[in-house]
C-alpha cells in the first residue's frame, strides 16, 4: 500500500489501528479524535500526515473537514472499527484512500483514531491497464472486452438498446495481397468511415480482426438499427485509397435488439454475430431472428449427436434394389445410410446429410460407409457360398472428392474384403464437378483404374457442363426423381426424361430411373430405352438381413 507522501507499497497493519500513545509512531498518516459534547475535536495529527500535504492543523485540513460526517456517525455508533474506500477531490485530480475508523475498545465510546492508506497510485495504475486491456491498439477504439462493459453499462441503466455486428467481406484476401500494413490502414479508415455515420450517443469498439460492433440508443422507432445499417453500407460504399490500388469494401451487417428479457452481454453479441452469418448469404443486413437461432441450436445438437454415431459405430446400411428394366432381374443395390439416435428416433438422411458436409463429419461419415459397403457385399457372397451376383452402389459427396484420397480409401476398403473393383458402383453428384472440375476428374479417372463403375446421381438438377459429360468417365446417368414421378401425366417431364435418354445413348452411356413406384411407368421407361430402375415399385431399403433372403430367394428362383 502506498503511503500519502511518497506512494511507496508498504504493508498493510494485520491488526485494527488502535489508539496510541505516541501517534508518531503510527507509519501511515493519522488522527486522534475524541468526542466533545454534539460534535467532536482532533487531539491530534501524526508526522506521516503533515508530510503527505494532507494539513497542519487538524481543524483546518480539508480533507478531515469532508470526511466529518464519516466521523460523527462512527462516534454515534458502537462500532469498534469502520473500514471503507473514499476519494476527495475532482474527477481529474481525485485522491483515493482507503480509510479506517477505530475504537481502542468496546468500552470508550469517544475516542477514535483515523488512519489512511492513500491508493491513488494503485487506482490509476489499475484504470490505465483496464483501459489498454479493453482498447484495440490499431484502431483506439473499444475492443471486444470493452465494448461488453459498454453493453452492461447500459443494461444496467435499462436502455433500450441494439448490437450492430459489420463484417468485411473478403478482408483476409486483401490482407493477404496487399500486406499487413495496407490492411491495418484499411481498417483505421473503415472505422473513421463508420464512426462517421454514427450519432453522437451510438458507440463503435471493433471486436475481432475484421469485425466491428456497434451499440446504439433506440428510441421509438424500431426501424432505427436498420437504417443505421444502411448508413454504414452508404458510407463504405466509396472506394477506399491505398497505395496506388482503389479497393472497394463490402460489408455484412447482423443486428440484435437488447431487451429486459436478455441480459447476457455475451449471448447479445453472439446473437448479432449470428445474424451475420446469415446476412452472408446475400441479404447483407440480418435482424436477429429466434426461430433460425432455434434452428440452428438443433443443428449443433444433431452435429454432436451424430459425431458420436460416427464414433461409436451406431449407424447402419440400408439396401435399395436396382432392377434391370429390359429383364426384370435385380443387379445391384444402392447403399442407403440410416441412423437411429439415442432416442431411437429415425433420422431422415435430408436432414444429418446437410449437417455432416457442412461440418465436415460427412469425410469419417464416408469413409465408414465405403467400408461398410464393402463388408456388407464380401458378407453375402460369403452367406451365398461365392458371388452372390450383386453390385453395391455407394454414394460419394463433393467434400469427400475434394478434401480426401476417395481412390485410396475405396482400394483400401476392396482389398481388406477381398472384392474386385468391378463390384462397386459409386455415385457422385453433379456439384462434385461444378466445384472442381480438375480435381474431380483424377479422382474419377483414379476410381476407374479401380475397375468401378462411375454414375452421375440427380442428373439434370445441377448446373454442370455438358462437356464434362465426354471428358469424364462417367458410365451411368441417374435421372432425379423430380422428372420420373408423374412423367406419364406430364408432357414436360415425359420431353426432359427423352432428352436424357436421348443425350446418353449418343454418349454410350447407361440411365437408371428413380422414384419408379408402378409397372406402368417401368415398362414406359423401358421402352424408352431406360436401362435400370429403381423405386418402391421393386422395394423399398432393405435391411442387409433381408437383402440376403431376397437375394437367396431370387437365386432359387432362377433369376
Amino acid at each position: 500500500m502506498a503511503t500519502a507522501s511518497t506512494d511507496v507499497v508498504m504493508p498493510e497493519p494485520a491488526e485494527p489501528v488502535t489508539l496510541a500513545q505516541d501517534l508518531e509512531l503510527i507509519p501511515i498518516p493519522a488522527v486522534q479524535v475524541v468526542r466533545r459534547g454534539d460534535g467532536f475535536d482532533f487531539l491530534a495529527i501524526n508526522r506521516a500526515y503533515r508530510l503527505a500535504g494532507l494539513g497542519v492543523v487538524a481543524d483546518r485540513s480539508a480533507m478531515l473537514r469532508a470526511l466529518a460526517p464519516r466521523i460523527d456517525a462512527f462516534l454515534r455508533s458502537t462500532e469498534l472499527r469502520s473500514d471503507f474506500e473514499w476519494s476527495i477531490g475532482e474527477v481529474i485530480d481525485s485522491r483515493y484512500y482507503r480509510v479506517t475508523l477505530a475504537r481502542p475498545g468496546q468500552s470508550v465510546r469517544d475516542r477514535c483514531q483515523i488512519g489512511f492508506v492513500d491508493l491513488t497510485a494503485q487506482i490509476h495504475t489499475e484504470r490505465s491497464l483496464r483501459r489498454e486491456m479493453t482498447t484495440d491498439s490499431l484502431t483506439g477504439l473499444p475492443n471486444r472486452e470493452g465494448f461488453s462493459d459498454m453493453i452492461e453499462a447500459v443494461q444496467a441503466k435499462r436502455q433500450r438498446h441494439a448490437v450492430l455486428v459489420v463484417d468485411l467481406e473478403r478482408f483476409g484476401r486483401l490482407n493477404a495481397c496487399l500486406g499487413g500494413l495496407a490492411g491495418d490502414e484499411l481498417l483505421i479508415t473503415v472505422a473513421r468511415r463508420i464512426k462517421g455515420a454514427l450519432r453522437a450517443r451510438d458507440a463503435l469498439a471493433r471486436i475481432g480482426g475484421d469485425e466491428f460492433g456497434v451499440l446504439m440508443g433506440i428510441d421509438t422507432d424500431g426501424d432505427e438499427a436498420r437504417h443505421l445499417a444502411d448508413r454504414i453500407h452508404r458510407a463504405l460504399s466509396t472506394p477506399f485509397r491505398l497505395s496506388d490500388y482503389e479497393i472497394g469494401v463490402e460489408c455484412s451487417i447482423g443486428i440484435a435488439q437488447g431487451d429486459d428479457a436478455l441480459d447476457d452481454v455475451e449471448e447479445l453479441i453472439r446473437n448479432a454475430q449470428f445474424a451475420v452469418k446469415r446476412a452472408k448469404a446475400g441479404s447483407k443486413v440480418e435482424s436477429y431472428q429466434t426461430q433460425a437461432f432455434t434452428i440452428a441450436r438443433e443443428q449443433f445438437a444433431m452435429e454432436t449427436a451424430l459425431r458420436r454415431a460416427i464414433e461409436d459405430s451406431r449407424l447402419r446400411l440400408t439396401f435399395q434394389p436396382i432392377c434391370d428394366l429390359s429383364s426384370g432381374r435385380i443387379v445391384s443395390f444402392e447403399a442407403l445410410t440410416r441412423w437411429r439416435d439415442h432416442e431411437g428416433v429415425e433420422q431422415e438422411p435430408s436432414n444429418f446429410i446437410p449437417v455432416a458436409e457442412e461440418t465436415g463429419l460427412i469425410l469419417p461419415l464416408g469413409r465408414w460407409a465405403m467400408e461398410e459397403a464393402a463388408r456388407t457385399l464380401a458378407w453375402l457372397d460369403t452367406e451365398c457360398g461365392g458371388d452372390c451376383g450383386m453390385r453395391v452402389a455407394v454414394n460419394l459427396s463433393a467434400i469427400q472428392i475434394q478434401r480426401d484420397d476417395i481412390a485410396g480409401v475405396v482400394e483400401g476398403s476392396l482389398i481388406r474384403h477381398g472384392l474386385p473393383g468391378e463390384r462397386l458402383t459409386l455415385e457422385l453428384t453433379e456439384s462434385a464437378i461444378v466445384s472442381d472440375p480438375d480435381r474431380t476428374a483424377r479422382a474419377m479417372h483414379a476410381l476407374r483404374a479401380l475397375g468401378t463403375t462411375l454414375a452421375m446421381d440427380d442428373f439434370g438438377t445441377g448446373y454442370s457442363n455438358l462437356a464434362y459429360l465426354q471428358k469424364l468417365p462417367i458410365d451411368v446417368l441417374k435421372m432425379d426423381r423430380s422428372f420420373v414421378t408423374g412423367m406419364l401425366a406430364d408432357r414436360d417431364k415425359m420431353a426432359i426424361v427423352r432428352a436424357i435418354l436421348s443425350l446418353a445413348q449418343a454418349l454410350g452411356m447407361k440411365t437408371t430411373a428413380e422414384g419408379v413406384e408402378t409397372n406402368e411407368l417401368a415398362q414406359t421407361l423401358a421402352a424408352l430405352g431406360c436401362t435400370y430402375g429403381q423405386g418402391y415399385h421393386y422395394a423399398r431399403p432393405l435391411e442387409a438381413a433381408q437383402t440376403l433372403a431376397l437375394i437367396r430367394q431370387l437365386r432359387a428362383r432362377g433369376r
